[in-house]
């Protein structure tokens, strides 16, 4: 409570500091850490604005004294988006919508293609035993006017005081972040809703690295659609950058006479370290392995200083060179884990598929979801694609996706039958060369496909053999 104590006194002493400044109304939208940088410590210089005037002093119980120094989260942008007189963020989007360019995300079962200002479209091909290829396709969003972009941002030239409006924002990874929305109708009727068409809100958000990918596509009702495209163009535009870093840093640095942090502080923290001793269950190797598991972004996050600013559920697995780690995954001494949400999900090469729940109370729940039988998966392979194929400019065909079929897990209540899983290997690209995501669906009753994507795949999916086996590069 003590350190919960000084923040929220910190605070406090934010809002009435510097003789009645207008200063946000204090929310839970922004969180604050208190830092004990020492005396020698440069303020940083990106993220969010901090200056050497804007500081209160802390006394403590114990007379210890400390500058604390303040971001000017108020301040950041405001003169900037004030004096904008820039292209509206219709005119930035424009070069996307006449290029007449289309974003593709692949999942397990469907693909998501987003053709920006035309239409919104999530199909499945499956190619029957013998020659034909059958599609499965919903149009989520048609653009039902020629220039989507025109009608707002005209408004916001004419009438200054639609320009002042809200910004909408979303929540994405716990920040809150500004979005331009363009609204896509008029797709595939929805029987469920007496056959009303499927409709689409598409939400572009600034990232300055990406190029255009979709982050996400989620269904918030039946039949209407959320889709969120990350793309650099509106980031010339200040109102649509992120606002501040997920954690807001207060600076106290302890003036002559008083420790680096406030005893009462130490010594709380030390019994709470002390507390956490006997749930350590784990074997040193583990805690090994969790220490670098770290949360990072399949693209390059919002470089807002050192801070992270978006993340998909990707892990950064190891440490280990390519070839170490190439070698240890085939032979599976390697697992990887991931998921978000209440079950996290293991997979070992060549071993098993495990689901997991880790509660402090009850321990670890585990269900098996599916076992490798070299046999049994070839045998599924003669009737199932094992490996699916991109065809590159030159003509040549690469490796896309291998598919192996993992059974006899768990016996299922509903079915009354083992659970099995088909584990879909793909190629991810990413900025940091040992990350994985892991997903789960499971389209039918204990019949799941788990997606494994990551850099190190892309490294082995050239060797697979008509089986879609896996081979060490030679």
């Amino acid at each position: 409570a003590a350190p919960r104590a000084l923040l929220c006194g910190l605070l406090a002493a934010v809002a009435v500091a510097e003789g009645g400044r207008a200063l946000p109304q204090l929310s839970d939208d922004i969180p604050f850490r208190v830092n004990w940088p020492g005396t020698e410590f440069s303020l940083p210089t990106t993220g969010v604005l901090y200056k050497e005037d804007n500081y209160i002093i802390m006394t403590t119980v114990d007379k210890e004294k400390y500058k604390c120094i303040l971001p000017l989260i108020a301040s950041g942008n405001e003169e900037e988006e004030k004096d904008y007189k820039g292209p509206t963020p219709g005119e930035l989007l424009e070069p996307l919508f006449k290029q007449s360019s289309c974003s593709y995300r692949i999942e397990s079962y469907w693909t998501y293609e987003v053709c920006h200002g035309k239409h919104i479209r999530q199909y499945h091909e499956e190619k029957e035993t013998g020659q034909k290829i059958n599609i499965q396709e919903y149009y989520l969003g048609n653009m039902m006017i020629k220039n989507p972009l025109s009608e707002p941002d005209q408004d916001e030239k004419e009438n200054p005081k639609e320009s002042a409006k809200e910004i909408p924002t979303k929540n994405i990874e716990g920040q809150m972040t500004p979005y331009y929305p363009v609204e896509m109708g008029n797709g595939t009727p929805c029987s469920l809703r007496q056959n009303l068409p499927r409709s689409s809100t598409v939400m572009y958000i600034c990232h300055p690295e990406a190029k255009h990918e979709i982050l996400s596509v989620a269904e918030v009702t039946t039949c209407e659609y959320e889709v969120v495209i990350l793309t650099p163009l509106l980031c010339n535009h200040p109102k649509y950058r992120f606002r501040a870093s997920p954690v807001n840093d207060i600076f106290c640095q302890s003036l002559p006479g008083s420790p680096l942090k406030p005893h009462n502080l130490e010594q709380l923290e030390k019994q709470q370290e002390m507390m956490k001793m006997p749930f350590r269950r784990v074997k040193e190797e583990e805690m090994h392995s969790t220490k670098e598991e770290k949360f990072s972004s399949i693209h390059k996050p919002v470089a807002v200083g050192s801070h992270q600013l978006l993340t998909v559920g990707t892990t950064h697995i190891s440490k280990l060179t390519d070839d170490q780690l190439i070698k240890e995954f085939l032979s599976g001494s390697y697992c990887f884990h991931g998921g978000v949400g209440w079950w996290k999900y293991e997979f070992c090469y060549g071993k098993y598929v495990h689901q997991y729940h880790e509660d402090k109370e009850s321990g670890k729940t585990s269900v098996v979801v599916g076992t490798w039988n070299k046999e049994e998966h070839i045998e599924w392979s003669r009737k199932n694609a094992a490996r699916t194929y991109d065809l590159r400019e030159d003509g040549t065909q690469t490796v896309r996706m291998v598919s192996h079929f993992y059974g006899n897990g768990d016996l299922c209540d509903l079915t009354d039958k083992p659970r099995q899983v088909t584990v879909k290997l793909k190629c991810k690209e990413s900025d940091s060369p040992h990350a994985v995501t892991i997903y789960m669906l499971e389209p039918h009753s204990c019949q799941y496909i788990l997606g494994v994507e990551s850099p190190v795949i892309c490294k082995i999916l050239d060797t697979a053999d008509e089986f879609g086996l896996l081979s060490v590069p030679s």
